[in-house]
């Protein structure tokens, strides 16, 4: 930042809204998690397509997933590390996603992404607890066991991710809209 922009609050303007949006985010996601710990239906992916879509300073949309799981693990627990290191990276790659689809708008992006990174999250995930957990035998057998005893599940990440990407996605659209419409009306006013 230079000093013009320094002495210029408008510039600071973007960095404070991407700001309180990413602290909105994660406490949401940490309030759902912890609150409504429901399993694999959790808004931290949604977030993390969110964030990486709406945020103009992109690196920070990679905080938003890390900094939520890290936070409500602490309330939680967590797996053993490394399956736990899995789940991490697996829930920054909407964020990654987020930033790449931005040029292609919400509206045609979201839907695919949003299914991609849940069957991502899955494969990945079900992988490491095979790997790692010692309930299954390193064969294919085992792996065979882990992915059909996670199916079930599958479900519940698929329809979450897409619940809260709508949650996310249609409120900021509401918002946007309503500020809009405001904006005319005082205009006109």
């Amino acid at each position: 930042m230079t000093a013009a922009n320094m002495s210029n609050p408008q510039s600071t303007a973007p960095l404070r809204a991407d700001l309180l949006l990413v602290l909105f985010l994660i406490g949401f996601d940490v309030a759902a998690r912890v609150l409504l710990h429901t399993g694999n239906v959790s808004p931290v992916a949604a977030s993390a397509l969110f964030a990486g879509m709406m945020l103009q300073r992109r690196w920070l949309a990679l905080l938003v997933p890390l900094t939520a799981m890290a936070l409500s693990d602490l309330f939680i627990g967590g797996d053993d590390w490394r399956v736990s290191a899995v789940v991490y990276a697996a829930l920054t790659l909407p964020a990654v996603i987020g930033i790449l689809a931005r040029r292609f708008g919400p509206a045609r992006a979201v839907v695919p992404a949003a299914l991609s990174c849940s069957f991502f999250f899955f494969v990945t995930t079900n992988f490491a607890v095979w790997a790692f957990s010692g309930m299954y035998s390193l064969d294919m057998a085992g792996l065979t066991q882990c992915y059909v005893a996670a199916l079930p599940f599958l479900k519940y990440t698929v329809a979450g991710d897409l619940f809260w990407a709508a949650v996310l996605f249609g409120g900021a659209w509401l918002v946007q809209r309503l500020t809009t419409r405001a904006t005319a009306f005082t205009t006109q006013s």
